[in-house]
């Protein structure tokens, strides 16, 4: 077992680890490390985020009652108001200045903006269809410059180090409750480290590749979230898992490709088998009502009507400025015979985003010392149980700003990395593991998760996937207990974890 020692230890390579990590390597007196579980450090959601980022624009008078309209008057208003007030100067100097991030701009010069579901105006920045691949991109190649920075790709997190729970000796188990690094899984060697750091930042993402339609990253497992409830931190609104409207509707693979809300904010509108639009009689803003409610009206077609899926309609725009406008998606859909600008476009909702997650204040503390979260693993409140479109990058972004100006602000000149040795060495199981049977216990988790704790829930598909959860969630620890350590396995008894949490969370508000 080797050891490495880093002042700043960050988990996730999205666009909240990375602008972290980029903000934090201004103070060279300062060591970071920032790790991924992927082959690829880009291997986030950021990456495949499609629609834009918002740009807060003074004089804005809608951007708070937005927020606020589409969360049900169920966000923290202290959270909306630091976006409002701090996120323009964030994406101006990390995005624009440093990364150098490119978006649509007009003739002028000027950014040119989209608008999407439930905005009362034009607001978000955007780069074709590809606007997270624009952002992960730029803040990598930016990354690259930063000589206090080591990125290591194929290391999966296993558990956070904290001294009460590791330690060598039972007066440890006295000590405050605090996290001084994280035991690492290398791909490679098969070994876990112990990478000891006097702050840990989680930036892991969300939790939607535990259902069986989502369109996140398969990487999206719940690692962040697990290690944090192990470790003792707070998670809260983990019931609210926000489901994408428009993914399309074809593909056998769990991830399904997003088809995104920027073309319902372009004029897409959805119609049923018959050719008929269908979202007035659900909601005044129709097409461009909050997520959620689009999501339960295609759900409630699909049901009522036994449907395998409804359809988006764009064909009122010529081929060209199409093909311009989204050009992912456009070439997508035509290598699956489907012309955008003629055809209709097949969709069903999956899940997309988790709008719970680790609590934090507006730094991205966790109750935890020496622990932050940002990004999708954290709730700060921003989004309350459903998310405006196009904040998840921002919020993202600010929050890492954050969490880094905190860390240096607080960070003590002489402070000690906690003795490794007083840290048990992880001890590694030796039988043989069976791949298969992870692949099948994960996809119960995902069909049970889908069928029982997805859009449309009820006492009795709750109280079903308890039942099945309990049984398999005993397996599954046991055989974690007893096999060769895997990223697979490892992933799997987080998923559990967190598949539970979700569902006795659900149990409290069924509907």
């Amino acid at each position: 077992m080797k050891t490495f020692n880093y002042d700043i230890l960050i988990i996730g390579t999205g666009i909240a680890g990375l602008t972290t990590a980029i903000k934090l390597s201004e103070d060279k007196s300062l060591n970071i490390g920032i790790i991924t579980r992927g082959k690829k450090p880009e291997d986030s959601n950021t990456f495949w985020a499609q629609g834009g980022i918002i740009l807060v624009e003074e004089g804005d008078p809608y951007l708070s009652h937005d927020v606020q309209a589409a969360s049900q008057n169920t966000s923290y208003q202290p959270a909306i108001d630091q976006l409002m007030q701090s996120s323009s100067k964030i994406i101006k100097e990390i995005l624009i200045d440093k990364a150098g991030t490119q978006f649509a701009k007009k003739d002028s010069g000027d950014f040119e903006l989209t608008q999407e579901a439930a905005h009362s105006i034009p607001r978000i920045l955007y780069n074709g269809d590809a606007t997270g691949k624009a952002i992960e991109v730029s803040l990598l190649n930016y990354l690259e410059k930063c000589s206090n920075v080591d990125l290591q790709t194929e290391k999966t997190a296993v558990d956070l180090i904290t001294p009460s729970h590791h330690g060598v000796e039972i007066q440890q188990r006295y000590e405050e409750n605090k996290v001084v690094g994280a035991y690492i899984f290398d791909q490679n060697s098969k070994e876990v480290d112990k990478y000891m750091a006097k702050r840990v930042v989680l930036a892991t993402g969300g939790i939607g590749a535990l259902y069986l339609h989502h369109s996140n990253s398969e990487a999206a497992r719940g690692d962040g979230h697990a290690m944090a409830k192990r470790a003792g931190a707070t998670l809260t609104n983990m019931e609210y898992i926000q489901f994408h409207p428009t993914t399309y509707f074809g593909s056998s693979s769990d991830r399904r490709f997003l088809i995104s809300e920027a073309v319902r904010g372009e004029g897409g509108k959805l119609v049923d088998q018959t050719g008929r639009r269908f979202m007035e009689k659900y909601h005044p803003d129709a097409e461009m009502a909050p997520r959620d409610v689009v999501s339960k009206a295609i759900i409630s077609e699909m049901v009522d009507n036994k449907w395998d899926c409804v359809y988006l309609d764009i064909t009122h725009k010529d081929r060209e400025w199409l093909e311009n406008r989204f050009p992912n998606i456009f070439q997508y859909l035509l290598e699956r015979k489907i012309d955008m600008s003629q055809d209709l476009i097949p969709v069903v909702p999956a899940a997309h985003y988790t709008c719970g997650g680790i609590k934090t204040d507006l730094r991205g503390r966790t109750n935890l010392k020496y622990l932050y979260a940002v990004g999708e693993v954290a709730c700060t409140g921003l989004h309350g149980i459903n998310r405006l479109a196009s904040t998840s990058l921002l919020e993202g972004l600010t929050w890492g700003y954050k969490a880094a100006e905190d860390i240096t602000a607080t960070m003590e000149d002489h402070a000690n990395f906690y003795n490794s040795e007083s840290i048990r060495d992880w001890s590694l199981s030796k039988d043989e593991l069976d791949l298969a049977l992870i692949n099948q216990d994960i996809a119960i988790i995902k069909q049970t998760m889908w069928n029982y704790v997805g859009i449309k829930r009820s006492k009795n598909r709750l109280h079903r996937a308890n039942a099945m959860f309990s049984e398999l969630y005993e397996q599954v620890q046991k055989f974690y207990r007893d096999a060769q350590l895997h990223d697979q396995l490892i992933g799997l008894r987080n998923s559990i974890e967190i598949a539970f949490v979700v569902l006795s969370a659900s149990l409290r508000q069924p509907e």
